[in-house]
């Protein structure tokens, strides 16, 4: 199982249930109907859709429902054996644990894991696994079956009678119940070398390859030159663990996709001084008993006693994900930005953001700073990504906007004038854009963003006030609706004020205002008033202040008498 999965119920009653599932996997998320399920981690509309959607993007489901119900729902879906995620079906009352798809991904060990932390027997109904104890085409992690159909063949032929012997390293079939023989005909091979097409035997590759290129490998199709490299050697391609290039092409975005194509981790040789060829590059850097492949002075490969770990090998390329929360609700979190927080090694930002970003890993470090630390926590990211380190950056909303993104950006251009640039650029920096204060609000309000509008900082800690008056005149008078941030803090009181005069000076008194306090967190509040009642006092650092345009609406629903504000497409 590559990612956690999303556990899904319709109604409070399976709640306990999925809480107890959930205990089980780190990451995972209870996912509730709207409408019934207030306590849920991430809330959908509509089930059938919402499992499509899961099942599409390799995620693993447990639903708490009748088994037929998930069935029909992802039925439409159903074409790869070899690529579909986990599917269970749970009862409500965890009195029962069904195995639904994904016998190739560990649906069956999911179920063992999941009726054990609910005291009852899991309903395994896959041949092989209830004849031998274990899925024999499922090998661990780190391992790679040379052919589903061939393994299919030979699964079937020992469900027949037939006996097996097995050659190589396969800790994991140790207390699997397999039929065994030392002169049996079929065999199960455990080899990094390609499978010959031999129908008497099940090929299995270990992820432990090595292939290292030295600084003259470069061009288009990298991915496919190495290929071939390694099928000269009569390597297998699933048994390619890790790409190894020389620090100096860091950034070199050929190796990134080359990686990419091979599914292999891209690691760099920390120091290749003194290293000739490819092959000398890795003597200095592979630190575990291996075997070398002779394959020329540009390109060499080894292939380690048994599945490789990358951290074993060179080091990673840095990267720098700027990532936003959101206004704070979990739902409402980029799953790129929720993606880039599990990969991190480091995660830096003002303390309360960081704390709303967890729970986090024991392995994961935390750096929570000062809100005023912006430059000082933005070099620091981009000390501990240029050493090798992925790090999550973190801010509130959008990062982008009056957030730590621009920061990053700021440090990064100022460190071309030192030597720090060479270490920083190499850096891979990513920006993840989020649900800013100000969509949040206008959500929640309508639209009254609807029309064009602008974002203003009414804070003057980096910027004049005189400045802030002169875009407010000019924003006024534009008949823009603005969204204020920083609108008032305990050393700023009187400019939310001196603001509103400004403002009052183009617009009507009945001119439509939106305050939206904590929009996305436990206690939020939405109020509509107009520019004549605004008062300094309704407002803190923590609201969005939405001060419509001229044409900028507010009206009640018919049916529930709720309010809504929307600033129309058109100007008349």
């Amino acid at each position: 199982m590559t990612s956690p999965p999303a556990i899904v119920i319709l109604g409070v009653g399976a709640l306990d249930t999925a809480r107890r599932v959930q205990a089980l996997y780190h990451g995972a998320k209870v996912h509730g109907l709207q409408g019934r399920v207030s306590e849920a981690d991430v809330a959908y509309a509509e089930l059938g859709e919402h499992l499509r959607e899961l099942y599409a993007s390799g995620t693993p489901i447990v639903a708490l429902c009748a088994a037929g119900i998930v069935i029909r729902c992802v039925a439409p879906l159903l074409s790869n054996k070899g690529a579909e995620p986990p599917v269970l079906a749970v009862a409500e009352d965890g009195s029962a644990v069904v195995p639904l798809l994904g016998g190739l991904s560990g649906v069956n060990v999911m179920a063992r894991e999941i009726a054990t932390a609910l005291d009852v027997p899991p309903a395994i109904t896959t041949s092989g696994e209830l004849r031998f104890g274990a899925c024999v085409l499922n090998p661990p992690e780190g391992y790679a079956l040379a052919s589903l159909d061939q393994g299919k063949r030979f699964v079937s032929d020992l469900l027949a009678g037939e006996a097996t012997r097995i050659e190589g390293d396969a800790p994991w079939l140790d207390d699997v119940q397999l039929p065994r023989a030392d002169d049996a005909r079929r065999t199960i091979r455990v080899t990094p070398l390609a499978w010959s097409g031999a129908t008497d035997e099940l090929v299995i590759h270990p992820r432990s390859v090595v292939v290292v290129v030295d600084a003259n490998v470069t061009g288009d199709a990298l991915h496919e030159r190495l290929l071939e490299a390694a099928r000269a050697q009569g390597l297998a391609a699933p048994s390619l663990a890790v790409l190894l290039a020389p620090a100096s092409r860091l950034g070199d975005p050929a190796l990134r996709e080359a990686a990419d194509a091979l599914q292999v981790a891209l690691r760099f040789a920390a120091d290749s001084d003194g290293a000739s060829n490819a092959a000398d590059m890795l003597r200095q850097t592979l630190r575990v008993p291996h075997a070398p492949f002779d394959a020329g002075t540009s390109i060499a490969f080894a292939a380690a006693h048994g599945p490789l770990d990358p951290a074993t090998v060179g080091r990673a390329r840095g990267k720098l994900s700027v990532i936003g929360l959101g206004p704070g609700d979990a739902s409402l979190m980029a799953p790129a930005a929720r993606a880039a927080l599990t990969q991190a090694t480091d995660i830096l930002g003002y303390e309360t953001y960081v704390k709303m970003a967890g729970p986090f890993r024991t392995d994961q470090r935390v750096h929570g700073t000062d809100n005023r630390e912006e430059m000082q926590r933005a070099r620091h990211a981009f000390e501990l990504a240029s050493a090798g380190r992925h790090v999550a950056m973190v801010s509130s909303g959008d990062p982008g906007v009056f957030a730590m993104a621009a920061a990053v950006l700021e440090a990064l251009d100022e460190a071309q004038a030192d030597a720090h640039y060479a270490t920083w650029s190499a850096v891979e920096l990513e920006i993840v854009p989020g649900v800013s204060a100000a969509f949040a609000t206008a959500a929640q309000a309508g639209a009254p963003l609807g029309h064009d509008f602008c974002v203003l900082s009414l804070s003057d800690n980096l910027k004049p006030w005189d400045v802030i008056e002169t875009r407010l005149r000019h924003a006024a008078e534009a008949d823009l609706v603005m969204a204020f941030y920083n609108p008032i803090s305990r050393a700023r009181p009187w400019q939310l004020d001196k603001a509103l005069d400004i403002v009052r000076d183009f617009r009507a008194p009945s001119t439509v205002v939106v305050l939206g306090r904590d929009i996305g967190r436990p206690g939020a509040t939405l109020k509509t008033t107009t520019l004549a009642e605004l008062k300094s006092g309704d407002v803190d650092m923590r609201t969005m202040v939405i001060v419509g345009s001229s044409a900028t609406r507010a009206f009640r629903a018919a049916e529930d008498g709720r309010e809504w504000v929307y600033t129309p497409r058109w100007y008349e």
